[in-house]
């Protein structure tokens, strides 16, 4: 595979707005105009193509170290440049737990040698993901990783107390607590969303207030403490107004959706089919409809794929033995574009706000990640007009447990280039060895 230290990307669409050129060198983007010229440059012809600066995925589970059977960090690394990301935040509730700086520097140092993404672990906020005893916060904000964003996912911090003071800690060094918020009471046994389906099916149901509960409480702590909180994957029309209620109050809460929720229902659950079943579970149509006015609207700020790897026997079985998740990273920006692009919610600068820019900001990224002169060269080139039924073909990840095979998803990611190399061109995972080759160890 031919790699330069310079790309000429001719004819892109830039976030929808105006159509140029992008001249990358060593890494930056040089300039910004019409009819550049780069006599040594790699020559991209991005004609019918949305440039938009590479994605940043705030919730993404690579698994690794010790559940390597459902993905790795490269095996993840790969489907998440698939999907034109170049930057991904990996969730702690790995074996052992990600609860201090060893753990967390070592899936940055996998991250880096991988070399498709920017790695950037997120610490647990308990040791062990236990709920009892907080983790040592600061020392994995200090270390090499540098910690900045901090989760139990995959578990409520459902102890008041201990969520206090977890929000009071970060606060002492600008971090965040990313909350999975769900009543552990409420939610025994759930398997999936409480309503006319699960009565249905005589399956338990994960009640909206369960998720609701958590989110009122959470913001009112931040409130008191004046620290930043984010809320994972948001999922119920309820929650929207309660988010929409503490931003108007002027809390510090930024809040997530994830793709799976703003295309599917719980009516899929019909045929006890387990790739849709996940946490939080998939709701209503309402749900769905009020989650993506509240992008559009900015009550939620961002869109992050909660890529949840499982082995196949893990999600091939009946519904109640079946794991919780879903994977997402190479799906999420044809969703993105099939409900709320296609749909007239968001403009192309949109995405790039949602899907870039605001992410980055919650994790206390550098750089503007804006498509401008200075600016470290992390680029997808997207074609929107295309369309195509989605498979397990499409699926990059380790995982196959996609919930969209059959369903037709618009747009196809095209070129990924993070720090001014390729990972993916012409829609083809650069190699593995290429890209360690020229991009490890640059995080």
């Amino acid at each position: 595979m031919y790699m330069s230290n310079e790309i000429l990307i001719t004819g892109a669409n830039i976030m929808g707005e105006a159509t140029a050129d992008i001249l990358v060198r060593d890494g930056v983007i040089t300039a910004v105009g019409a009819k550049l010229e780069a006599p040594e440059a790699r020559i991209i012809d991005a004609k019918g193509l949305i440039a938009l600066p590479g994605l940043v995925d705030l919730h993404t589970h690579l698994r690794e170290p010790g559940f390597e059977q459902s993905e790795t960090v490269l095996t993840g690394s790969r489907a998440a440049a698939a999907g034109g990301f170049t930057t991904v935040f990996a969730m702690a509730n790995t074996s052992p737990v990600a609860d201090n700086a060893g753990v967390v520097e070592q899936v940055k140092r996998l991250g880096d040698e991988a070399g498709y993404v920017t790695v950037r672990p997120i610490g647990a906020v308990t040791v062990g993901l236990a709920g009892e005893t907080l983790a040592d916060l600061g020392s994995m904000a200090t270390s090499r990783a540098q910690v900045s964003v901090f989760s139990d996912d995959g578990k409520c911090v459902h102890d008041s107390l201990l969520m206090r003071r977890a929000m009071e800690y970060v606060k002492t060094f600008g971090g965040v607590i990313a909350q999975h918020a769900q009543d552990p009471r409420l939610t025994i046994d759930a398997q999936m969303n409480e309503g006319e389906v699960s009565s249905r099916l005589g399956l338990n149901g994960w009640p909206a207030v369960a998720e609701e509960s958590i989110i009122a409480r959470d913001v009112l702590l931040a409130e008191h403490i004046g620290s930043r909180l984010h809320i994972c994957h948001l999922s119920t029309a309820g929650s929207v107004e309660i988010i929409r209620w503490a931003k108007a109050r002027g809390i510090a809460v930024t809040v997530e959706v994830t793709p799976h929720h703003l295309l599917l229902t719980d009516d899929l659950a019909e045929n006890y089919d387990a790739r849709f079943k996940v946490n939080p579970p998939l709701r209503t149509a309402a749900d769905v409809q009020a989650l993506r006015a509240a992008v559009a609207d900015g009550t939620i700020d961002i869109v992050a794929t909660d890529h949840a790897p499982h082995p196949h026997d893990t999600k091939d079985c009946e519904w109640d033995q079946a794991s919780f998740g879903m994977v997402g990273l190479e799906s999420a920006l044809p969703i993105v574009n099939t409900t709320l692009v296609s749909t007239g919610l968001l403009s192309w600068s949109d995405v790039a706000r949602v899907m870039s820019q605001a992410p980055a900001q919650i994790g206390s990224l550098e750089g503007n990640r804006a498509l401008t002169v200075g600016e470290v060269a992390d680029i997808v080139l997207f074609d929107p007009s295309t369309s195509r039924e989605w498979s397990t073909d499409d699926v990059v990840s380790r995982s196959k447990n996609t919930p969209f095979s059959g369903i037709t998803l618009a747009g196809s990611v095209v070129h990924t280039i993070r720090h001014g190399y390729l990972t993916v061109t012409d829609g083809l995972l650069v190699d593995e060895k290429v890209v360690a080759e020229a991009g490890g160890f640059r995080g």
